[in-house]
């Protein structure tokens, strides 16, 4: 009995990977596939690193902690409010600084110092030995953007202290990041085109191959075949993951050597990857039950990638969008993916990558799960 059962797990095995090696020899065979699957992803990170693509909103949101709650200080808060170039959203000074530009995703921070008041009176008395009095801009060079941001407000800093003096700079302002390194912006995109690669594939690979063969009557042959279900959804899954994982080390590989990227690369980029490619193969065995036709299926996956691909911050941070906007990002998967991967690869934020883990492995088990229960080879409704 025993021998009965390691000889069927071998050949269940040798049914998997002889299903994958069908689907690779297939997947090399059709260039187009080829082509959106490697080439595809790698173009965009060519194309969108090579763009300036540095912000020039009128307005910008600008958070400003004030430690010394003076006359002076309030005057200077005020005067960037009338420059209309800033947002101002005051922060407590009892507040950690980095803490809080991190929680809140603040990528441009002004800290107003102690006895800035008293500094200001020194440099405008008889007294002056000629040091600007400095204010510390606390900033996240990943952030898409922030170069064009810095710029506008030592713009503003510099008409205010042509008001107040034709002398060299009462106020300087001086630039601390919030990050061990510093990032460009080809950092925050690689992570995004890697998540949104993956989705895009993992959901069309099921979506085509399931409904494509259902309606040709093939998974109703194949029921006929040693494979079983689980079979059958295991080399599909294993195909994706492998393809996945070859095309993030294409795109990894071209932005190292053509950009010269400085990304953290560790084991949360695998597991990213792999909820990835479960969350939507898991996805696409359900559409492929709920729309019958490969057409009807092909349809409602881009229903469902076309928001996810520019609603999640794969292009540009999700805090550039309206407020209603950034509510609904955050009920979509790939966001999480998203996330997880810059906290990992360009924050190195092991606790914000365990948090955005935790959240798209539920999903993908659920719609995983899911998928497996209503998947059937013969084709019979469930």
């Amino acid at each position: 009995m025993n021998l009965h059962i390691i000889n069927t797990t071998i050949i269940h095995a040798n049914i998997i990977w002889a299903n994958i090696i069908v689907s690779i020899k297939s997947f090399y065979r059709e260039k187009t596939v080829v082509f959106f699957r490697i080439a595809f992803p790698v173009i965009l990170i060519l194309v969108f690193g090579t763009i300036f693509m540095e912000r020039d909103n009128e307005i910008f949101d600008l958070s400003v902690q004030d430690l010394d709650r003076t006359t002076s200080s309030e005057k200077l808060v005020e005067a960037i409010r009338l420059s209309k170039r800033f947002k101002i959203t005051p922060v407590s000074p009892a507040a950690d600084a980095e803490q809080y530009a991190r929680i809140n995703k603040r990528n441009l921070m002004v800290i107003i110092p102690k006895d800035f008041e008293m500094s200001m009176m020194q440099k405008m008395g008889p007294g002056d030995i000629g040091i600007p009095v400095s204010l510390t801009k606390l900033y996240d060079p990943s952030a898409f953007g922030v170069t064009t941001k810095i710029g506008v407000l030592d713009m503003v800093l510099a008409g205010i202290n042509q008001e107040m003096s034709g002398k060299p700079p009462l106020i300087v302002s001086e630039p601390v990041s919030i990050l061990k390194k510093k990032y460009r912006f080809i950092e925050f995109f690689v992570p995004g085109i890697i998540a949104m690669a993956v989705m895009t594939a993992s959901l069309f690979g099921a979506v085509n191959v399931n409904a494509e063969l259902r309606q040709k009557g093939v998974l109703r042959k194949l029921s006929t075949t040693p494979i079983t279900r689980i079979d059958w959804i295991l080399s599909n899954v294993l195909y994706q993951f492998i393809l996945a994982v070859v095309s993030t080390a294409v795109m990894l590989l071209v932005s190292y050597i053509v950009f010269n990227v400085s990304l953290e690369i560790n084991a949360w980029l695998v597991v990213f990857v792999a909820l990835d490619v479960f969350s939507f193969v898991g996805l696409g065995m359900i559409l492929t039950r709920v729309a019958r036709e490969a057409e009807s299926a092909a349809a409602a996956a881009d229903a469902l990638m076309f928001p996810m691909m520019f609603l999640s911050g794969t292009f540009f941070p999700v805090e550039m969008m309206p407020e209603f906007l950034q509510k609904f990002a955050k009920v979509l998967p790939l966001y999480y993916v998203n996330e997880g991967l810059r906290a990992s690869m360009v924050a190195a934020d092991h606790m914000a990558a365990l948090k955005c883990a935790l959240i798209i492995g539920v999903f993908a088990g659920v719609v995983f799960i899911l998928g497996i229960m209503i998947t059937k080879l013969d084709g019979e409704t469930t």
